[in-house]
């Protein structure tokens, strides 16, 4: 089967002929129908060699940790999907016996990394492939009737922004303020959730036009240029009302900082993006009670919620798709940041 697979540290990904995985006891073959190129495999790509080796990821690695399709075959012991289901592929796995895995939150078992596990396409094969190996069928969720290509993304760039902004929900209440920074594949997306699960008035900042176009687009009532200047238009757009959560999906120092210096008293500023900055913190630093915090991915019982927004219509995600053969220039195109949306592979 075909796959695309990072195999040489600094290098482009490479479309390779590999042998079809056979699933053994209690693993899931999926028949790939959709999988999506996310920033996560551009950070990745770009680590230098000794950066690299720090994660321990194995080479070659076949990418796409965004991943739906159908059930193709199944291994001894699986009786939860049958042949043919169309289901999403839950990323973040962990034990599945530890306390946070009881939750559904398997994004932050705390045993993962000593077991070995690692998500699809971040530490083992992934979705970016005719055919994927899932380990166990608990971290397939049925996909129904939903469109594959349109949904895919919905497995982290949905996941991942309602993640975040779920655990902000007491703290945006009516006459509140969200800030996004950062209006691409996640950021676009958490414009929409927002919208339609809280109350609080949504303002968009990015770089690119094309980014606040699409913004504005998706319901942002404001879009800002990602500047010196953009507080003081928050300012003038809300007149005293209170940044509740700032949701900072680029989190560079820049971006960072400007975050902080939106935030009030009890406000958050949340970190999705990837990376490591500095922030002052303390009494004397921040306002009251403010908080800074980095949530990662999102549990299986909110992967469901999120497909269900999408299910009533709730949710969408601008999607620019690509074969299988092109998939090297979806990430080309993703890491240049010439992307409106997601791009999603359709082998």
């Amino acid at each position: 089967m075909k796959a695309l697979q990072y195999v040489e540290v600094g290098r482009p990904p490479e479309l390779r002929e590999v042998p079809i995985p056979e699933p053994g006891p209690g693993e899931v073959r999926v028949k790939v129908t959709a999988a999506g190129a996310c920033h996560s495999d551009s950070f990745v790509m770009g680590l230098s060699a000794e950066q690299f080796a720090q994660f321990g990821y194995p080479l070659p690695m076949t990418l796409g940790h965004e991943g739906v399709g159908v059930v193709d075959k199944r291994g001894e012991g699986v009786d939860a999907v049958q042949e043919g289901d169309a289901v999403a592929i839950y990323g973040p796995q962990g034990c599945g016996r530890c306390y946070e895995c009881a939750q559904g939150k398997e994004n932050y078992c705390p045993r993962a990394a000593e077991l070995g596990i690692t998500p699809p396409g971040l530490g083992s094969d992934g979705s970016m492939a005719e055919y994927v190996l899932v380990r166990n069928q608990r971290h397939l969720t049925p996909l129904g009737d939903l469109d594959p290509v349109r949904n895919v993304a919905l497995t982290d760039a949905g996941l991942t922004p309602y993640h975040a902004i779920k655990t902000s929900l007491p703290k945006l209440v009516p006459g509140t303020v969200a800030v996004v920074i950062g209006a691409g594949g996640l950021g676009h997306v958490a414009i929409q959730i927002l919208r339609e699960i809280t109350p609080a008035t949504v303002i968009a900042l990015d770089v690119s036009e094309d980014k606040l176009a699409l913004a504005r687009d998706v319901g942002a009532h404001h879009a800002f240029a990602s500047d010196e200047e953009a507080a003081g238009k928050i300012r003038d757009a809300v007149g005293g009302a209170k940044v509740a959560a700032v949701f900072d999906f680029v989190a560079i120092q820049p971006t960072v900082d400007l975050g902080l210096s939106l935030l009030g008293t009890e406000s958050d500023l949340v970190l999705v993006g990837v990376g490591a900055t500095k922030a002052d913190i303390g009494m004397l630093a921040r306002p009251y009670d403010s908080t800074i915090r980095s949530p990662y991915w999102g549990s299986r019982s909110e992967l469901i919620e999120v497909l269900e927004l999408a299910r009533a219509g709730r949710v969408s995600v601008e999607v620019e798709t690509f074969s299988l053969d092109e998939a090297p220039e979806a990430y080309r195109r993703l890491h240049e940041g010439t992307l409106r949306g997601r791009a999603v592979v359709v082998p």
